[in-house]
Parts: C-alpha cells; structure tokens; sequence
C-alpha cells in the first residue's frame, strides 16, 4: 500500500448518535469540573496560605486566556480537525487540573490554575464540540442539537459540583484535584467520534479580508452594544461561580450548601438555555436580552436584602440559573443576523472575548474586594448596577441584517 493511498483514507465515519452522545459527555466533563472551582476557594487558600486575592487573579487570568485561545483553537479545530484539538486540550486541561493539587506556590498556582487550566479549557471545552456538532449534523437539525449540548454542559455542573464537595469532604481537595484530573483524561477517548474538519464553503465570493470585516463590524453600533452588554455576562457567571460558595460559608451556611447551589443552577441553566433558544425565534432578540439582564440584577437585589438561609440561597440558585447561560442563543442569533452565517464564528467568538473580559474582572475584583474589605458586597453591588447597564443597552439595538456589509472594497469599474 502506498503513502497516498494511505494518506487519503476515508476516516472512520461514526453514527450521529455516537458523535452526538460523545459531545455531550465530553461538555458535561469539561465544564462540570470548571464549574466547580468556587469548592475549592476556601480550602486552597487556607493551605496554601495566600489570599483570595490570589486565587481570585488565577481563575481570572484562567478566563482571560480561555477567550484569548478560543479562536486560535478553533482553527486549529477546522485546519486539523476537532477530535486531535479536543484530545490535545483534555491532556492540558487535566495536567492544569493537576498542578493546582501539587504545587501550594503563589506564582505556580496562578501558572497552572491560570494559564495551562486556560488553554485547555478553551482547546477541549462546549465551542469546539459545537463546531464539531456543526459539521456533523444536517442544517435542519443543528438548532435542536446545540440545544442539546448546552443542556449537557448545565447537566455537568449540576453533577460535578456536589461530587466535587463529596470528595473533599471524603478525601481531602489536593486529592479530590487528582480525581477530577483523571476524569478529564475521558476526553480522549470521548474527543474519537468528533472528527472532521472544516470544508470549503460554497461559492459565495471572497471572504472580507480581517481587518476590513472588524473595521466594519465595529461601525455598527448595534454589534457594539452587544459585544459590551455580553461583557456583563462573564462578570456576573464568573462572579458567582468561583465567589458564591464561599460568600454562602461567610454568611454562616456549610460548604456543603455551596456546592449544592452551583448544582441547582446548572440543573436550571438546563431549562433556562432551551427556553431561551425557543423564546429567541418568536420575539425580539434584543427585548429577550434586556430582559434577563433585568432579571439577573432585580434577582440579585432580593438576594442581598433579605437574609441569607439555605433557602434563600437556594432560590437565589434557582432561579439565577434559568438567567445563566440563557444569553447565548439570542446573543449568537443577533451574529448571525448582523452579517450572516459566514462571520459568525469570527465576530461571535469576539463578542466571547468580551464575556471573558469579564469573567476576568469578576473573579479578580471578587477576591481584590474580599482582601480590603472582609466582604463581597461591593462586588455584588456591582454586578446589579452592570445588569441595570445592559439591559439599557440593549433596548435600541436593531436586529435587521448590516446593509451593504460585503460590498466589494472598490467600486466596479464602469
């Protein structure tokens, strides 16, 4: 047998319900132990003897490089395909994972909870299983099937956080670190079914050159609206998932309501991200957003008012998690409609970049405010008066496709 024919041996083609079943675990892993970071808060920081403030910055730089690497990774996905990125990412992700357990340093902590834990996340996490998921299923059924795995995702945070807290109760967290660890290597065999790279998209005339498609993009201030409206997004999921267990202990509750919290909001990000994508193809988008940004800050006010009890911390979950990832789909649909499927992975993922700018000052100013202060209240204060903002807006944003967005960059000549 020769090279060639080597070389151009059809890949293995598996059942799209094999692909899809394999995506969805693979998210559920992924995110589910991401997800569990606020666990760990309390007990990090008390052995290895430095302060939120540090931890903090880790999960934000963690954040920061995620929407840093994400579109490097997803082309690296299209050039050599999902399932060799994916397998790649889980390898970074679980030695990231890993390093948090074995190294109690400062800088080596903020190195391998930051930096590594960053780069996989981004490399073997939801936005690579959904471009694979693109590939992989007809047209007609993608919406339903997206759904599907952000469903997974919630499912994930919902399952690993209560295990999370079990383990450290049973185990202790360094090794509690080492199990999740071990269980992010599943990505390899999981990452298998999700092969294929991106194809030539049909004749359509040449794409933008980049800087031509952002100068563009950025002069339409509906697009500009949203990108810093998703800003709020990453600040106020960040916040909460990496903060709020441990605000729950300073406020009296056990750990173990923590992390039961964190579950019932993936348990409801479930409904909340189907509801939102059914909601998001029957009214305004841009109505649909300034809505559950209004919502996140009115929910969070009550929070803060009334006293906080396993029950109100509960409810606060709750319902916070039919608001947690329920932005995506309408953020994602106003893309699309902006300048149409061919840039929505570019601008999408820019606006992704803004979520995780975000994320970053969340957790930073989380643990920054807790170290000057003794409290979070500050932070959370914010994050209401950034809701209000949002909602704001987002009212005037126009929905209709950019007018002229691909003209030619000279006029024909006559």
């Amino acid at each position: 047998m020769t090279q060639a024919t080597l070389s151009t041996r059809p890949a293995i083609r598996f059942p799209l319900a094999v692909i899809i079943a394999s995506g969805c675990v693979l998210a559920m892993i992924s995110f589910g132990v991401r997800a569990s970071a606020g666990l760990f808060t309390i007990p990090i920081t008390e052995s290895n003897g430095f302060g939120r403030d540090v931890y903090g910055l880790a999960f934000a730089i963690q954040n920061l490089v995620w929407g840093l690497t994400q579109p490097i990774s997803g082309g690296l996905a299209d050039r050599y395909g999902s399932a060799k990125v994916i397998a790649v990412g889980g390898v970074i992700y679980a030695v990231g994972t890993l390093g948090m357990a074995l190294f109690s340093g400062a800088g080596l902590f903020t190195l391998f909870a930051g930096v590594i834990s960053g780069v996989g996340i981004a490399t073997a996490a939801f936005a690579i299983v959904m471009a694979a998921f693109g590939r992989a299923v007809p047209p007609e059924k993608r919406p339903f099937v997206f759904g599907i795995a952000t469903a997974a995702s919630s499912a994930g945070q919902f399952v690993f956080a209560p295990l999370g807290q079990a383990l450290i109760n049973a185990v202790g967290w360094q090794t509690a670190l080492i199990y999740f660890s071990l269980i992010l290597l599943l990505i390899i065999p999981l990452s298998i079914p999700l092969q294929g790279k991106a194809e030539d998209p049909e004749s359509q005339g040449p794409l933008l050159p980049t800087f031509t498609a952002f100068k563009r993009a950025f002069a339409h201030r509906s697009y500009v609206f949203l990108v810093l409206g998703f800003f709020t997004c990453g600040f106020h999921l960040a916040f909460v998932t990496v903060h709020m267990p441990a605000y729950l202990v300073e406020c009296g509750l056990s750990p173990t309501v923590g992390s039961w919290a964190l579950g019932l909001i993936g348990l409801f990000n479930i409904v909340g991200s189907l509801g939102s994508g059914w909601l998001a193809s029957r009214m305004p988008k841009q109505i649909l957003l300034a809505s559950i940004y209004l919502s996140r800050a009115i929910v969070t006010a009550l929070f803060l008012l009334l006293p906080v009890t396993e029950f109100t911390a509960y409810t606060f979950a709750a319902v916070t998690g039919l608001l947690w990832l329920a932005t995506v789909p309408p953020t994602a649909s106003l893309v699309s409609n902006f300048f149409g499927p061919r840039y929505l992975g570019m601008f999408y993922g820019t606006a992704f970049l803004s979520h995780q700018v975000g994320s970053f000052f969340g957790v930073w100013l989380g643990g920054v405010v807790f170290s000057m202060t003794g409290g979070y209240d500050l932070v959370w204060y914010l994050g209401i008066l950034l809701g209000l903002a949002s909602a704001a807006i987002h009212l005037p944003i126009n929905d209709l496709k950019v007018a002229n967005f691909e003209r030619p960059l000279t006029a024909p000549a006559q």
